[in-house]
């Protein structure tokens, strides 16, 4: 492990709760407006059409769409699906950007903090350039860059995004580790060289967690949180 240079992180549900942020931020919004809805339900359908939306980018069904318009594309059809009538397009934009402020994991900040004195960290996700940055000033992550999908032109697991974060930090895929939650990524990471960490995060879809809950092979390093990833790091 001393010839990881960089860890890179999965972003949603590995170093921020997405589930816990938007339904508390959206529960919060309906009772500001006086709107009763299924605000839990509607966040469960929302990270749902998640996958489905940048594989249809990825198939080329639709040309290369950031994060935030897919969200908001899946929001506008949602909220129609749940029965929330009467949201203007800046209520739209302002429930949608509920993803720039997201909050992280108790062990997130604290953890990243002790592996920047070590490594580069930055995270490698499927949100757009704006989105992650925004993330990072809201929720105090102290990224040493942000390595978007955005700039590849491609989502993650296409090997295009591990490899290209790589490059643009000068590195050989071996020196790059690909730090996440979620098994289907790190397989993704570890075919295209990247070494790899895995930490359970066995509340991020809250009652309907159904994997993730354990390792599913011989990762580089198996952590509890990025506290003891830190740790284990010699951070």
């Amino acid at each position: 492990m001393q010839d990881v240079q960089a860890i890179l992180f999965d972003t949603f549900g590995t170093v921020v709760d997405w589930r816990g942020s938007l339904i508390d931020e959206m529960t919060a919004f309906g009772t500001t407006r006086g709107i009763a809805a299924d605000w839990a339900g509607l966040v469960d359908a929302w990270r749902a059409a998640y996958a489905p939306s940048m594989d249809r980018v990825r198939r080329g069904e639709v040309p290369w769409t950031i994060l935030d318009d897919l969200h908001r594309a899946s929001l506008e059809r949602l909220v129609v699906e749940f029965g929330i009538a009467g949201l203007t397009d800046a209520d739209l934009d302002t429930l949608n950007r509920g993803w720039h402020r997201l909050r992280p994991w108790p062990d997130a900040v604290p953890g990243l903090t002790r592996l920047k004195r070590r490594v580069l960290i930055a995270p490698l996700s499927n949100g757009n350039v704006a989105l992650l940055v925004n993330m990072a000033k809201h929720a105090g992550l102290p990224w040493d860059m942000v390595c978007a999908t955005e700039l590849f032109g491609h989502y993650k697991p296409d090997p295009e995004t591990y490899l290209g974060a790589a490059r643009l930090l000068g590195l050989a895929p071996g020196a790059v580790m690909m730090a996440a939650a979620h098994n289907g990524d790190l397989h993704a990471a570890r075919r295209c060289g990247l070494k790899t960490a895995f930490f359970p995060r066995p509340t991020e879809y809250g009652p309907h967690q159904v994997r993730d809950f354990a390792s599913d092979s011989d990762w580089t390093v198996i952590a509890a949180d990025i506290e003891d990833l830190a740790t284990r790091m010699g951070a």
